[in-house]
């Protein structure tokens, strides 16, 4: 199990920018009958976990001697930079069952797409499963290679996952198809069709990407 170093907070509200600025990330720790602790980790340290362990994944949360086995919950980006700003970690409890989104990862190769020139079609990026901590997976690999034909679907139930999960969306929801590509009247409508302006948003008189900077809340918590 990966090791993510934290220490205790006291600074809170707009005034946990200053820690972003340098290179700390506010989070807070909670879970079942336990009070939130507010806590600061180091960015680049978080950068490694978050890329190791994902967000299914258990990570060894350690605060002073005591370590915390939990999930990354929550994780709040920055709308322009992405950059994480703040970081929900749920305890959790060994023997008893989660649940959680899991992402999906499409991979293989299609023949309706490499030799008809069918489009993919991605109806689901992550389903919610059940499982206990430990058994938790990463991702789901959803093998593409099965849609050899615009007929050919992959829905929930053809989805690979160990014998201690269970996926809790319905097994009939489609997951991939492939549909066919535009034929040449489709094509010819859409080139005919006049081009849209798109007028920059102005927010009381700034363009829209000044007036973001300036006006984003707080990152949401539970403790902040």
């Amino acid at each position: 199990m990966l090791e993510l170093k934290a220490e205790a907070r006291e600074i809170t509200g707009r005034k946990t920018n200053s820690l972003r600025r340098a290179g700390i990330i506010p989070a807070v720790l909670y879970g079942h009958g336990k009070k939130n602790q507010n806590l600061t980790v180091d960015e680049k340290e978080f950068g490694v976990i978050l890329k190791e362990a994902g967000e299914t994944s258990l990570v060894a949360l350690k605060i002073g001697d005591k370590k915390h086995n939990v999930l990354i919950h929550d994780l709040s980006r920055h709308p322009l930079t992405d950059k994480s700003i703040h970081i929900d970690f749920y305890e959790v409890k060994m023997d008893e069952k989660i649940k959680t989104k899991v992402p999906l990862v499409f991979i293989g190769e299609s023949m309706a797409v490499k030799s008809e020139g069918g489009i993919l079609v991605r109806s689901l990026q992550e389903v919610e499963v059940e499982a206990l901590p430990q058994d938790l997976p990463r991702e789901i690999n959803v093998d593409i290679s099965t849609l050899n034909t615009f007929e050919d679907k992959i829905h929930v139930s053809d989805l690979a996952v160990g014998a201690n999960v269970k996926i809790l969306a319905n097994s009939e929801e489609m997951v991939a198809s492939v549909t066919p590509p535009r034929s040449e009247e489709e094509l010819k409508e859409l080139e005919a069709k006049p081009e849209e302006k798109i007028e920059e948003v102005q927010v009381a008189g700034k363009p829209a990407e000044e007036a973001v900077a300036s006006e984003m809340p707080e990152a949401a918590s539970k403790a902040e």
